[in-house]
């Protein structure tokens, strides 16, 4: 059979590539071999938000009386938080579906591996195999829990990300290694359900250790004070996995101190690897490095007619990320005249409570590069709204380049702060300047006045603070 575009995975990525190419007019099929939406609707985004809906909502019970209303004692009915995930998650994979019969994309259910000649065979899951064509092949496999070698992932007692959405009953302790996005929410969702957590990340900075430091910080202070052990600085040696419990041995980077911290589950959450192998890329000499799919601008590998997009090409392994590539390769496939995307402006995002966001530069990062810069930082506590609302935590952090107001980078570290990047990086996009930014009106009150006040700050104007 031949197509004008093949996509293999249906993720972010793969599934708004052939949605945007069949509104172009092309001929369009996506092969998966598992659920439509990949993992982000499945297995990531979206189930991980609907456990952290739940998470909030239990904390809010156990918080009433702050707002001035009595319950009675919530209790958490575990089986059902993930149940209810994995409903949402259900809801959206059919959503998606929906968009393929909407837009006339041909779906065929298997595993993909590319040969010669613009080729794709796909295995169905009886083992019988099919050839389809097509002049334009995109790639978009997306990624795995990335296994470390002294943590082999069994499924059971040490886990990733997949089997944490789905454990049969709460653990009492568990063990989180790596305190990146991933495993900052799952240590969020767990500690509010009532399971003793302990936070292991390598790096020295806390958690999230790639986010600005002030940011890392913040939200090591707030984790310690909810409850959650977090270990900075400190490698996993050993897991011992024979008995009852997991016996994790844990080394101080600094002074190589040991200690053994008992629990029942541990989560691998060191990120992602991507889905590269049996892809048949060897065969065509598609060049790969460290794993990744070398691509241009518009995602073209160095074999005509062989795209590759999302988790397995350089950059942030994000699902908007994904999308946007999507978006940008079909339309130059199609002849039109997309702008790069700009990787510098890119946001991070992460859902704990406080939630994190992010784009830009970070202030070390700011300096690292030579910039003479303007730093404003607006707490939530002397936020009106936040007050309000009950959730004083956190801040808004702007930085400026100073001789012309460029926004560099805006870090975010509050309730709904997801919400809000957005302003930064559209204002980052249109080259917009502090004094614009200081000068827009703001609503009142809104958590987003924290934007203007920290703008404000910068240039010693605050009113607020």
């Amino acid at each position: 059979m031949e197509f004008d575009i093949i996509v293999l995975g249906s993720g972010p990525g793969g599934y708004v590539a052939a949605i945007r190419a069949s509104q172009l007019g092309q001929k369009v099929a996506i092969v998966e071999r598992e659920n439509l939406g990949g993992i982000c609707l499945n297995w990531g985004c979206i189930p991980t938000k609907a456990l952290l809906k739940s998470a909030q909502v239990y904390n809010y019970i156990n918080h009433a009386e702050d707002y001035g209303i009595k319950v009675g004692t919530a209790k958490a009915d575990f089986a059902k938080v993930i149940k209810r995930s994995r409903d949402v998650a259900g809801g959206m994979s059919k959503g998606v579906e929906f968009l393929m019969r909407k837009n006339k994309i041909t779906v065929i259910e298997g595993e993909g591996k590319l040969a010669r000649g613009k080729k794709l065979v796909v295995t169905a899951k009886d083992g019988s195999k099919k050839e389809y064509s097509a002049p334009h092949i995109i790639l978009a496999t997306g990624g795995r829990a990335k296994e470390l070698p002294n943590l082999p992932i069994d499924g059971k007692k040490i886990i990733g990300y997949r089997e944490a959405m789905t454990l049969p009953k709460m653990p009492e302790k568990l063990v989180v290694v790596g305190a990146g996005a991933i495993g900052v929410e799952f240590a969020y969702f767990y500690q509010s359900m009532g399971c003793e957590v302990t936070v292991i990340e390598y790096l020295d900075q806390g958690l999230l250790p790639r986010e600005d430091k002030d940011v890392s910080k913040e939200l090591t202070k707030i984790f310690k004070k909810q409850g959650i052990t977090v270990l900075a600085g400190h490698a996993v040696t050993t897991v011992e996995t024979k008995g009852k419990t997991c016996k994790v041995s844990v080394q101080n980077r600094k002074d190589e101190s040991t200690q053994i911290i008992e629990c029942d589950v541990v989560l691998s959450a060191a990120g992602v690897t991507p889905n590269t192998s049996n892809l048949g890329l060897e065969a065509l000499g598609i060049k790969t490095e460290r794993g990744l799919v070398e691509v241009d601008e518009y995602y073209k590998t160095n074999v005509s007619g062989i795209y590759a997009i999302g988790d397995i090409v350089p950059g942030p392994a994000l699902a908007h990320v994904a999308s946007a590539e999507a978006i940008t390769c079909v339309e130059a496939i199609a002849g039109h005249h997309p702008s790069p995307i700009d990787y510098g402006n890119i946001p991070s995002c992460t859902y704990c409570s406080p939630e994190v966001s992010s784009v830009g530069l970070t202030e070390a990062q700011a300096k690292e590069e030579g910039y003479d810069i303007k730093v404003g930082k607006f707490p939530f506590s002397a936020s009106g709204k936040a007050s309000a609302s009950g959730a004083k935590e956190g801040f808004v952090k702007v930085i400026y380049d100073a001789k012309y107001g460029e926004l560099l980078g805006a870090h975010m570290i509050g309730s709904n702060v997801t919400e809000m990047i957005a302003e930064m990086v559209t204002a980052k996009r249109l080259e917009t300047t502090g004094h614009e930014i200081l000068k827009a009106i703001h609503p009142h009150p809104t958590m987003s006045e924290a934007v203007m006040e920290a703008t404000a700050a910068a240039y010693d104007e605050v009113i607020h603070l």
